[in-house]
């Protein structure tokens, strides 16, 4: 990795934190070339993107990943109600086939509850540590977490009404997440009681699905309405802690989406689609700061942007590895 990616991936793990993306200072003669050359050949450019500007976008990837996050849900489901202990438990801690697995932030969390390292916990969090380690970024968000999909439905209701003009985006400082994280950490260390476990709507919703829906799934039906009507995605992009642990968990992860700076056209069809635009910095005219870029570990994963990209310049990619297909 040159020195200039190493700098702006370190910019990116600020900006996972909540710092706002910037301009890059310093762009590579390579990238310079291909910047250049663009703002050079306007009309060229404006024509292959009126070209391409009838395509419609493709749903691979994220039919892939609903498929994937229903299919590892109902496998829970199916586990207990047929009791065939393939899958058991729920999210937040579970035994796939014998071989026992935690939650890396609700371990966290109860061990900072007990103010002591609990060893069978952390025996658990090994695999779970390194299965997220190595797809990396806040992929368990948008593959596995049942709550992810329902805002992504209530994401399209918002923007239904929004096309309507009947409600309006309310955009919070994403530096509100990391606040967040910090207080429920504390709150577990002195309550002894693991607050964000009562309140998560992952581990509320994997608990409904399995073994039956109690009232902690209002708070949840209320979390929906706000981001319907007020602020869309708003406890994923700017309060749920597990996205953040996840994120810093995937930092070097080699799977990552890379964008290639060259066929891209600047449509911004990526940046409309993504469910946390602020990754996507890069592919803003006149930014990326090398021909190659990856995108951020606070990227989910999901695909999105991958689907919408017309080009190609958007791409899932293995580190050292060929292109994944």
């Amino acid at each position: 990795m040159s020195k200039l990616l190493t700098r702006r991936y370190i910019d990116q793990i600020k900006v996972m934190f909540g710092k706002e993306p910037a301009k890059p200072t310093e762009i590579s003669p390579a990238a310079q070339k291909i910047h250049f050359y663009k703002k050079n050949n306007r009309d060229e450019i404006a024509e292959l993107k009126h070209q391409r500007a009838h395509e419609k976008p493709s749903h691979k990837w994220r039919n892939r990943r609903w498929a994937t996050l229903i299919l590892a849900n109902l496998l829970f489901v199916a586990s207990y109600w047929l009791d065939i202990q393939v899958l058991e438990g729920a999210l937040t801690a579970s035994r796939f086939v014998g071989f026992h697995m935690a939650d890396l932030n609700s371990a966290l969390q109860v061990m900072l509850a007990h103010k002591h390292i609990i060893t069978n916990l952390l025996i658990g969090t090994g695999t779970v540590l390194m299965l997220w380690a190595l797809l990396g970024g806040r992929t368990f968000c948008s593959w596995v977490c049942p709550y992810h999909l329902l805002a992504e439905w209530a994401e399209k209701a918002h923007l239904y009404l929004a096309k309507k003009k009947l409600v309006t985006d309310q955009p919070i400082d994403r530096r509100l997440r990391t606040v967040f994280w910090i207080v429920f950490a504390l709150l577990a260390v002195l309550t002894g009681y693991t607050v964000f476990e009562s309140i998560s709507p992952t581990g509320i919703l994997s608990r409904a699905l399995i073994y039956g829906a109690g009232l902690s799934v209002l708070w949840v039906a209320a979390l929906l309405v706000f981001e319907i009507f007020f602020s869309r995605r708003a406890w994923c992009r700017y309060a749920c802690p597990i996205g953040l642990t996840y994120g810093v968990v995937g930092i070097l992860s080699p799977v990552r989406i890379k964008y290639t700076l060259e066929g891209c056209f600047h449509e911004g069809d990526c940046r409309k689609v993504c469910l946390v635009p602020h990754v996507l910095d890069t592919v803003i005219k006149g930014r990326a700061i090398e021909p190659e870029v990856p995108l951020g570990p606070d990227c989910t994963r999901c695909g999105l942007c991958v689907d919408a990209c017309p080009t190609g310049s958007l791409s899932y990619d293995v580190k050292g590895l060929s292109r994944l297909l």
